[in-house]
């Protein structure tokens, strides 16, 4: 039987996403429901927050939501107080948190209200340590995806040199950099991989000023994995006529209307399909399917991660490099790949 590809698997998911808007049994007709949003950061990143921005809007429409969206910022000693404020004062039904950096507030504000509902996605609450019926949490293969860009990466460097750019030493950020450097060596054993972490999520001038010495060091591409200070990194690789691999939305397809010539050096994203998850997350929701008081991990098969695949992916590169991207996605699907993972 012919295996399916990653785009045949995402039809697939897409489709069993329909089919959750069309038998929200209970909510969509009588009863909205009020959903909160708190980014702990901002908007127009064009990548993580923005993807969740998105997922959520689309389930507003299909499912009679009403949304708030709270942007926290970038200075972490007010999003306590933002948090708690917005869970003791308002009244809604989900709270909606993304990311590492509010696990333990959430976890704090969730026990003080145990009647409401949270989902907190790329991240995973401690559910032997505590009472936490009332989340549910997403997490994400990242590091699935970030093979795929390795593997890409790999094939496509002249210099033998690639580079990755996080925005912060993390676990998480760590589980993109593991992928990336077996997938690249998966296809080129002796491959020099350069790793810099900017430690900074909004500062698109550093991310352009390090990935500018890792080009100079002799690397051809670089994938950025660090929000808004990741953008700089699109900079950098026009300026240096090298290419760069986006992270979590198609990039290249975002920049094309503001900034054409920086979409053409943008080959391919390592999607994180954190719009999808959470649009999936609402409409199991709606159908009162979701599983509050547990974790679900998506990755590959789910489609929630993959490789961004528009024109610029179709014109850059080689038939046999995207035959063995199509190749590589059903061995990880099949087993016969193991990604290595930051997380234990």
């Amino acid at each position: 039987m012919k295996r399916k590809s990653f785009a045949a698997w995402t039809v697939i998911t897409l489709l069993s996403i329909a089919s959750i808007s069309s038998c929200n049994s209970y909510l969509t007709e009588n009863n909205d429901v009020s959903v909160i949003h708190f980014i702990n950061g901002a908007m127009g990143d064009k990548s993580f927050f923005d993807s969740a921005v998105s997922g959520i809007a689309r389930a507003k429409e299909d499912f009679h939501l009403n949304v708030t969206t709270i942007e926290g910022g970038y200075d972490t000693t007010l999003w306590k107080q933002m948090i708690e404020d917005a869970a003791t004062n308002k009244d809604f039904d989900i709270m909606i948190v993304g990311s590492t950096p509010m696990l333990e507030l959430l976890e704090e504000v969730a026990q003080m209200h145990p009647d409401k509902k949270f989902i907190i996605y790329d991240s995973c609450v401690n559910y032997t340590n505590g009472n936490f019926e009332n989340v549910y949490s997403i997490l994400y293969r990242q590091n699935e995806g970030a093979y795929l860009a390795g593997v890409y990466a790999g094939l496509m460097t002249k210099a033998n040199k690639i580079g990755i750019l996080g925005g912060q030493n993390s676990t998480t950020i760590n589980d993109f950099v593991i992928g990336y450097e077996q997938g690249a060596r998966s296809v080129k054993p002796d491959i020099d991989v350069l790793v810099a972490y900017a430690e900074s999520w909004n500062d698109s001038a550093k991310g352009e000023s390090m990935a500018t010495d890792m080009y100079k060091d002799g690397a051809d591409i670089i994938f950025q994995a660090a929000g808004t200070t990741g953008l700089g990194v699109f900079q950098a690789a026009l300026n240096s006529d090298k290419y760069a691999i986006g992270v979590d939305f198609d990039q290249a397809q975002l920049m094309e209307n503001t900034d054409p010539e920086q979409a053409k050096h943008i080959p391919t994203s390592m999607m994180k399909n954190v719009d999808q998850s959470l649009y999936r997350a609402l409409g199991l929701y709606a159908d009162g399917q979701l599983p509050f008081g547990r974790a679900e991990t998506l990755g590959i098969k789910e489609g929630a991660v993959g490789l961004a695949k528009s024109k610029y992916y179709q014109e850059i590169t080689p038939t046999d490099v995207k035959s063995k991207i199509n190749q590589t996605e059903i061995d990880i699907m099949d087993g016969r790949i193991k990604v290595e993972t930051a997380f234990r």
